[in-house]
């Protein structure tokens, strides 16, 4: 087990690193009430733009509507079942935000795929002001509907005074935004602080479980409660159990929130409980606990293309799309940190999809351009627990690089026609991101994306479904007594990596 102190009580009774201290109060910030400004928190381009009314309206779309549209489309649908699970409230992966892509089948049956469900999603900064929201937009939804209430009642129950916080390894546009925003509600001060993974964090620890952050040269203070954006392997500097309430809690992230292994399998079980209701999970079809030496198995196995995933990797970083001989040497040739992988069917076009178990799907794409180009897009879409079910907060999409081509050609470069992600990592713990492909939901991008209202709603139930899965696989890691299932969570996810980063 790892230990994450960093001899803190020292600076609490001296002052003697005055030249490291300096450095330390220039990364912590304190956000005080009152000083949210929206031109600090969004694109440009997202904040100037008027939200599409079909977006708007889905945003705004009552549960009841929900499940009467969805299963007048799909009566094998059990209507009661779906109900339970819009009003489900999770306990420990209380906001995600999933990404799907919009596939269709030779024969024209449409459905949303589920690439990955994240803990701790981007999307605020690229989401339109609702017609009715205020400048504070779905920050402030979140902070209210979510962390707010699961602050209020877990606090009392650890019986820890402190400050709260906002801690984060990425998107500080985002991330402070969110400060800003719990001071507000809260009406109390909050720190704002990095939480890099370069093992040089010598402003906070935790201690007896509680959350300590070292502001000044002189001043420690207990957290009661975090809000994490903290993305890049997070459970090598946050333990699972804390005294201080994080949300979300690491588990989230080790039961599939950021562990593409367990989460295919979290799918996976979860679906076999709800084939009896009419309802599943679509993901691509998925092989797990895969050895490097393994993977041209199976790729060949699904017709010579596919993906093969770092499955603790995230913003685009450790995903490779394989299409031919060239790129399957070209990723055989890496060193990789992790030993286990996983392997899926890819959705490209028709002529070089993967052939898996449910048929051949690909992507349905934008509307061509002016050049007949066809794009294609995956779709962000955020969410959150609250006490009425889980609920919608807001939604973007991204398009590749290049258009889809027809057929595959010597030197094609699948990532820049099949990759979405807008990340573009600079160097260690330094991030920029591609805007050029963002799309926004307003009246001028989201006729372009092709979506209708019931792909919306599909999207929905698919993030549900998805963020459902998760939760309950991090329920049955954790004991009666919160204790993290280390044993249970070995057989799931053996790779002997991960497990000497974990916190425990």
């Amino acid at each position: 087990m790892r230990n994450n102190c960093h001899n803190l009580r020292v600076s609490r009774q001296s002052s003697n690193t005055n030249s490291y201290n300096k450095s330390v109060k220039n990364q912590v910030t304190s956000i005080k009430p009152g000083t949210f400004e929206a031109t600090q928190h969004w694109y440009p381009k997202a904040l100037n733009a008027t939200i599409h009314p079909m977006v708007n309206f889905f945003l705004n779309l009552e549960k009841d509507r929900i499940i009467e549209r969805y299963c007048h489309l799909r009566p094998m649908v059990n209507r009661e079942k779906l109900n339970d699970i819009l009003s489900y409230q999770c306990k420990y992966f209380l906001w995600g935000g999933a990404d799907l892509i919009n596939s269709t089948s030779a024969e024209g049956k449409r459905s949303m795929v589920v690439i990955e469900n994240n803990s701790c999603p981007s999307g605020q900064k690229s989401m339109p002001l609702l017609d009715d929201n205020k400048e504070e937009g779905s920050y402030k939804l979140l902070i209210e509907r979510t962390f707010k209430p699961i602050i209020k009642k877990r606090v009392a129950q650890n019986r820890v005074r402190g400050k709260l916080a906002v801690i984060y390894d990425k998107n500080i546009m985002e991330a402070s935004g969110y400060a800003s925003i719990i001071a507000d509600v809260f009406q109390e001060e909050v720190l704002l602080v990095p939480f890099y993974n370069d093992r040089s964090n010598d402003h906070y620890e935790f201690n007896d479980g509680v959350l300590y952050v070292k502001e000044s040269d002189t001043l420690v203070s207990p957290v009661r409660a975090a809000f994490r954006y903290v993305t890049q392997q997070p459970w090598d500097r946050i333990p699972i159990k804390t005294r201080t309430v994080i949300v979300n809690p690491i588990i989230a992230c080790l039961a599939g929130g950021r562990n593409k292994m367990v989460a295919a399998k979290a799918y996976d079980i979860y679906n076999t409980e709800l084939s009896q209701y009419g309802l599943r999970i679509n993901t691509p079809q998925t092989f797990w606990d895969v050895s490097k030496e393994e993977i041209p198995l199976w790729v060949k196995k699904l017709g010579g293309q596919a993906v093969v995933k770092i499955p603790y990797s995230n913003a685009g970083q450790g995903v490779f799309t394989i299409i031919n001989n060239d790129e399957l040497d070209a990723f055989m040739q890496k060193d990789f940190e992790y030993k286990q992988f996983i392997v899926q069917s890819l959705i490209g076009n028709y002529n070089w999809s993967s052939t898996s178990e449910r048929g051949r799907y690909y992507h349905v794409g934008m509307i061509p351009n002016q050049k007949k180009q066809t794009f294609i897009n995956d779709l962000r879409l955020m969410v959150s627990s609250t006490a009425a079910g889980i609920r919608p907060l807001c939604t973007y999409a991204r398009r590749a690089a290049q258009p889809l081509a027809h057929d595959i050609t010597s030197g094609d470069d699948s990532w820049a026609m099949l990759g979405t992600n807008l990340s573009v990592k600079l160097g260690e713990n330094k991030w920029n991101s591609d805007t050029t492909r963002l799309m926004l939901m307003d009246r001028r991008d989201f006729n372009k994306l092709g979506l209708g209202l019931d792909d919306l709603i599909e999207a929905f139930i698919q993030t549900t479904l998805s963020m459902i899965a998760i939760d309950q696989m991090c329920v049955q890691l954790m004991n009666s007594k919160n204790q993290f299932r280390m044993r249970l969570f070995k057989s799931l996810n053996a790779d002997q990596t991960l497990l000497d980063q974990i916190i425990r």
